[in-house]
């Protein structure tokens, strides 16, 4: 199959017959189901931009391994250029559609071509060839893969086997002949009602005893035993959404009662400290990606922002304060991309022989965004002013008894039309200050894992041994050449982080008295 288009991918949703439900009721068609329309026109994006000539150098690239040319979303790389490609491509599809959701995708199937060889070296197994099929298949059929990776985890003072109720985590809890059989939720899934396939991943780290926790494979959208309980994607059919009615995401609770897996479909099955590495090798691939969509974002914020402060009849060259936030934006948005771009050209090979970001970087790059999209927003506001929450909704544009006095009392700079000054408004509300906004928010928060482990995993992978060797070796102190110094960063001398303390000398005996 060619290269789907985004008609021919909503038409190819229409052969699956998934169990859905959104705000409460059973959906019977998801690809006419107007609540989910603006995520299926933003999935959309990804197949439309990679069928555009102009476009083909970043939404294509030829999959090593097959020589076919398969969309960027879903390509495994092999070169730091298919890094940068893939960050800017993500960049591209996020300033058109929000949120392009399909580069999820291309983080899974990278972690899992690494994972899978991984786990052959070291157990003996088979998953990277049954992997290698399971991904040509993908390509060549241009699928659509949800992630389902974030468990429900119930009680998070517990572990995975601890709590109250089994079903918070995805989990083994039959081995077949003919396969696997999964129990759980999985609570975060992106774009949910509108895959084809998910992913199913374990999503922490793992020891001997939550073995059967540690599971990969792929499930079909409509797998007898799998519920989709979603939201709507974006804010369909309001007039004042002036984007996300067009565009948005849809995010669902995916649930397994006893969903049998065939085995060719299984990529892991219990091999917990291959499941470690799995999930830490799709977070950095991921937040990678998510410096281009935020960057994409930001670049929608930067336009709307310039446009609200030219309506305004301001002008940055003249008005210190509109041009000084304009650039605090422009530099909080270009300097997380840096960071992806350092990540891209300092990409590492893997022993699986494809090519990851640099982690340092590209948790620096998600974590900038995490802890600055509120600045982001912030920011959009000082430019725009309160017009973007003060506005009354459309429906006053077309009221004969409103129109004409809102559009003498709202219009700003006399070239500029008020109902074009009202339209960049109502989206810089849309993406900053409605409900849509939050969402925008929190997703970049949380997406792709909170601060909390960005900061764990820049801590892990710095190399501070070698930065305190530095000053050390400059104070002629030689410290780190006598070896006295241990590092206490984790993985830098031990896998614990550190070396136990020696024994202590046993007393001598005491005398009999």
């Amino acid at each position: 199959m060619a290269l789907m288009s985004a008609a021919e991918y909503r038409d190819s949703l229409r052969a699956l017959a998934p169990r859905v439900f959104v705000n409460g009721r059973r959906v019977e068609s998801v690809a006419d189901e107007p609540l989910l329309a603006p995520g299926i026109a933003a999935v959309g994006v990804s197949y439309d931009f990679a069928r555009r000539g102009e476009y083909a150098a970043l939404m294509t690239a030829r999959q090593a391994s097959s020589g076919r040319t398969v969309n960027r979303m879903l390509h495994v790389n092999t070169s730091t250029d298919d890094l940068l490609a893939k960050l800017e491509a993500v960049r591209l599809l996020c300033r058109e559609a929000g949120c392009a959701q399909r580069y999820l995708a291309h983080d899974a199937l990278n972690a899992l071509f690494q994972a899978t060889r991984r786990t052959d070296d070291a157990h003996g197994t088979e998953y990277h060839a049954r992997f290698l099929h399971y991904l040509h298949e993908v390509q060549a059929r241009d699928l659509a893969l949800g992630i389902a990776m974030t468990d429900a985890k119930g009680d998070r003072s517990r572990r995975l086997g601890r709590q109250a109720d089994p079903d918070a985590y995805v989990r083994i809890t039959e081995r077949r002949a003919e396969g696997i059989v999964l129990r759980g939720a999985k609570a975060i899934v992106t774009g949910a009602p509108y895959m084809h396939e998910f992913l199913v991943m374990p999503c922490r780290t793992m020891t001997a005893e939550e073995a059967d926790y540690a599971v990969c494979c792929a499930v079909p959208a409509d797998a007898p035993g799998l519920t989709i309980i979603a939201r709507p994607a974006g804010r369909p059919g309001e007039a004042a959404a002036r984007f996300s009615a067009t565009y948005g995401q849809s995010t669902g609770v995916v649930t397994f009662e006893d969903v049998l897996v065939p085995w060719e479909r299984v990529f892991l099955a219990g091999e917990h400290e291959e499941g470690g590495f799995l999930t830490t090798a799709y977070a950095t691939h991921h937040r990678h990606s998510c410096i281009g969509a935020r960057a994409g974002f930001g670049d929608l914020l930067i336009g709307a922002g310039a446009l609200m402060i030219e309506a305004n009849g301001l002008d940055p060259d003249r008005h210190a304060h509109v041009r000084e936030a304009m650039v605090d934006l422009i530099r909080i948005v270009e300097g997380f991309f840096a960071c992806g771009v350092a990540a891209s050209v300092y990409g590492t090979r893997d022993p699986a022989g494809s090519v990851m970001p640099e982690a340092v970087f590209a948790n620096i790059g998600k974590l900038l965004l995490a802890t600055q999209i509120y600045d982001m927003h912030r920011l959009a506001h000082h430019v725009s002013g309160g017009l973007i929450v003060a506005l009354p909704g459309p429906e006053e544009d077309h009221n004969p008894e409103t129109a004409a006095s809102l559009a003498a009392v709202l219009a700003g700079r006399p070239d500029i039309p008020a109902a074009h000054r009202r339209e960049v408004a109502r989206l810089v509300e849309d993406l900053t200050a409605s409900h849509q906004g939050g969402w925008y928010s929190v997703i970049s928060l949380h997406g792709g894992g909170s601060p909390e482990a960005m900061r764990r995993e820049i801590w892990r992978r710095y190399p501070l041994a070698e930065r305190t060797a530095l000053v050390e070796r400059l104070l002629d102190r030689g410290v780190a050449a006598e070896g006295r110094r241990v590092s206490r960063q984790p993985g830098r001398c031990c896998a614990a982080g550190c070396e136990a303390p020696p024994a202590a000398p046993a007393p001598p005996a005491r005398a009999a008295e």
